[in-house]
């Protein structure tokens, strides 16, 4: 009985083990909930959604369904995640480990395609209303650079002071840059583009605005107190979108991201001084 008991102890133990083992391994699947879109599934974790769709075989980025399971790792299959300028596979993106849900002066040549359908949020499986089959294509194994566009034409988002820069370790999302100002002030888009994303889906962010400017810039505005536009929205460089909210130590500040093929870049690097 004794060494019964001693063999169950043992099973026990290593069962805990091994329970531990797969709980702390990173994410590898994401699955689809309500309102979520890829570019928010993308932006939470700090990958390019060019990379999700392809890994994912999805024709349309704007076409997800809730339930799907969305692969945040390249398949074994796909060696383009090592090509030259990506670097970002399945990289979690520097932001508050509690979310729980869901891109330099340029010309007007660098506005966004126009899609004919703007971007949708996913919403309850329906009869093909919101989603897209997956290509039977299987993923390419060429290494192949991911292409870049010239960036936009920048204009700061809002006025006021820079309190917070970017890789910052003073609290605040080291991936972007936090500006001070009052409640309620302005926020305005820092170059033409499309809204991909507009809610409160991404926790951390508060109020949040995510607009993609061509194939390889997007840029985020968080802790907004009131959003003046919805995801599909077309917007113009210096347009009003929103306007300043609290922070979570409710200081009023706008936070503003910029990503390059999905990696989080210093804006101060991208735009002139005011």
């Amino acid at each position: 009985m004794r060494a019964a008991a001693v063999a169950l102890m043992l099973l026990a133990a290593g069962c805990a083990g091994s329970s531990r083992s797969i709980i702390d391994y990173p994410a590898r699947v994401h699955i689809v909930q309500p309102g979520e879109t890829l570019y928010g599934i993308a932006w939470r974790y700090g990958v390019d959604y060019r990379d999700l769709a392809r890994w994912n075989r999805i024709d349309d980025p704007n076409f997800i369904r809730v339930g799907q399971r969305i692969l945040l790792t390249p398949p074994a299959s796909d060696t383009t995640a090592a090509s030259a300028g990506t670097g970002n596979a399945a990289r979690p993106a520097s932001q508050p480990a509690s979310t729980s849900a869901t891109r330099s002066p340029g010309s007007a040549a660098t506005r966004p395609r126009t899609a004919s359908t703007p971007p949708r949020t996913a919403g309850t499986p329906s009869s093909g209303s919101t989603t897209r089959s997956p290509s039977a294509t299987t993923p390419s194994s060429t290494t192949t650079p991911m292409p870049t566009s010239p960036p936009p034409r920048w204009h700061w988002p809002t006025s006021g002071q820079v309190v917070s820069r970017f890789g910052s370790s003073d609290g605040s999302i080291a991936t972007g840059i936090a500006i001070a100002g009052r409640e309620g002030q302005a926020i305005e888009a820092a170059a033409d583009g499309r809204v991909v994303y507009a809610g409160t889906g991404l926790i951390g962010y508060g109020q949040l605005v995510i607009i993609r400017h061509n194939d390889t810039y997007l840029t985020a505005y968080g802790y907004n107190r009131r959003l003046l536009v919805q995801q599909g929205d077309d917007v113009k460089r210096g347009q009003k979108i929103a306007e300043m909210g609290l922070n979570p130590t409710r200081q009023p500040r706008l936070h503003f991201e910029v990503r390059r093929n999905g990696v989080p870049v210093d804006p101060l690097t991208l735009m002139s001084p005011r």
